[in-house]
């Protein structure tokens, strides 16, 4: 029971690495709210979690992560709720690979807007909240694209790398109020968007894995779990590659 009567707050949590996180943070007596994109996406993923343990304080909010002030608005009803808010991860996001040349600026909006902008908006708001209770740990979700970019398309790497300035940068800034902040970065993860890929594309993926395997989303639950709990009470600024040891 890492997490104790911790109280938490996951984006991009009614499927996937999202889903996975609140899970492992739900079986380590923390109270999680999960937020999805609509509203029956949020209210399902609580339901699926509480067919698992019934004793599950989970909690589902749908916020639009684009608007800055939904966002706080959606942070300050946790702590009004729950009195408190421990730990803030920022997992929602969305990949893109479309190549350079036939990008549209739309496109390259969108992709920041949602890897980096809502990431910043969730990093503020938990901020000002945890600077108050003089603690608090946020998370964020980076990539292995971070570290050696990838071979077509530019917005989702540059985001990535954005992510992972912001992670640093904000550890910096906020440890003199007790915050620390940290970023996953997952390699390929054996998700519903990897499962939908053919099976010639995937194999080529899995080889070039060291361990030889995709990883799973609860690899990188238990390393967030990890990053909120004490046991990484001077862990801060870190960027934790969860990829197998991928490196291309």
């Amino acid at each position: 029971m890492l997490l104790k009567d911790k109280v938490a707050l996951i984006t991009g949590a009614s499927r996937g690495m999202g889903a996975a996180i609140a899970r492992e943070f739900l079986r380590n007596g923390a109270t999680v709210v999960v937020c999805g994109s609509r509203e029956e996406s949020a209210l399902k993923a609580v339901e699926e979690l509480k067919k698992e343990d019934e004793s599950f304080k989970v909690y589902g909010k749908w916020p639009d992560l684009s608007s800055p002030e939904e966002v706080s608005k959606t942070v300050e009803e946790v702590v009004k709720e729950f009195g408190k808010l421990d730990i803030m991860v920022n997992n929602a996001g969305v990949s893109e690979k479309t190549p350079t040349l036939e990008v549209d600026p739309n496109l390259f909006k969108k992709v920041i807007d949602l890897n980096v902008n809502s990431v910043f908006y969730g990093c503020q708001a938990a901020a000002r909240v945890m600077k108050e209770q003089g603690q608090g740990v946020i998370i964020n979700t980076s990539s292995m694209v971070s570290k050696n970019g990838q071979p077509s398309g530019v917005a989702y790497p540059a985001s990535k790398f954005a992510v992972n300035g912001l992670t640093i940068s904000l550890a910096r800034e906020l440890g003199q109020y007790g915050i620390r902040v940290n970023a996953v970065a997952p390699g390929v993860m054996n998700t519903d968007m990897v499962k939908s890929l053919p099976e010639a594309m995937i194999q080529p993926l899995v080889q070039a894995i060291p361990m030889k395997r995709m990883g799973e989303p609860v690899d990188v639950a238990m390393v967030c779990v990890f990053l909120a709990s004490d046991l990484a009470s001077y862990v801060s600024g870190d960027i934790i590659h969860v990829d197998g040891g991928m490196t291309v």
